[in-house]
């Protein structure tokens, strides 16, 4: 059984990344030891005290490299300015991360999901439902009041990993007459949705979107992701009070 975290956030999404790769045969000693070593080099940048850095990635996530001047020494890290800001992340966000968060948004759009708010609200979230998720229910209620003003259209992609009938379930509110009014009567009104047979495709379409959640290293129901300027952000669980503004993208209307 999968356990749903209450309040995790996470700036960037930590996936294995399959975007564009710097092409050059010819780095400097230290970067092409780390190349050596498994790192994939995305991008260069320019980098205070005459340093020269690295966008780079391997198979736990993104990390910064800096070659020092002379080119014979490299450190890999956070580089932080007087005042202690992060200089590394919006390197990282611009030479790696970027062709990754437009990834996971295209494949959050080609997924199967059922809309719930306004066709035309300003505001795209996405949310990982499971139909014995009590926690997206919860999700589902505190999110009325953007999506009853319009503000925002919460697209429930809908996955079947809690229970034995979760996909059975899930399948029903895809292939039904009205997916939506269905989902509506199942987390809003408590009506239980009847685990009947399906057709192939939406069965398929059901496993599909569990293919992407496993894909994506999800754990918990829901998981809920949102822009947040250029990046993606996601939730696990259900969001407090100042997250779930964040999700919606402002105060409770």
């Amino acid at each position: 059984m999968r356990y749903p975290v209450r309040t995790t956030a996470i700036g960037a999404l930590t996936l294995a990344f399959t975007g564009p790769v710097l092409a050059d045969d010819h780095w400097p000693a230290p970067v092409d030891a780390l190349v050596e070593q498994g790192l994939t080099i995305h991008g260069e940048f320019e980098a205070p005290a005459g340093m020269t850095g690295y966008g780079a990635s391997h198979s736990a996530g993104e990390v910064a490299i800096y070659l020092l001047p002379g080119g014979e020494h490299a450190i890999v890290g956070t580089l932080v300015d007087a005042e202690g800001n992060n200089l590394s992340e919006p390197e990282l966000d611009k030479h790696v991360r970027a062709a990754q968060f437009a990834e996971v948004w295209q494949d959050l759009e080609a997924s199967h999901w059922i809309a719930d708010g306004a066709p035309d609200a300003e505001r795209i979230v996405y949310t990982f439902t499971d139909p014995n998720c009590p926690y997206c229910r919860q999700f589902w209620q505190e999110a009325r009041p953007w999506i009853e003003a319009g503000k925002v259209q919460l697209r429930h992609i809908m996955i079947g990993v809690l229970a034995s009938d979760s996909p059975a379930k899930a399948a029903a509110l895809l292939g039904a007459d009205d997916p939506a009014a269905a989902l509506n009567a199942h987390s809003g009104d408590g009506e239980e949705v009847a685990a009947g047979p399906q057709s192939r495709e939406i069965e398929e379409q059901v496993y599909a979107n569990n293919q992407l959640f496993d894909s994506l290293g999800f754990m918990a129901t829901p998981t809920t992701l949102f822009r947040d300027g250029d990046r993606v952000d996601r939730i696990e669980g259900v969001p407090g009070p100042e997250r779930l503004e964040e999700a919606m993208g402002g105060p409770r209307p």
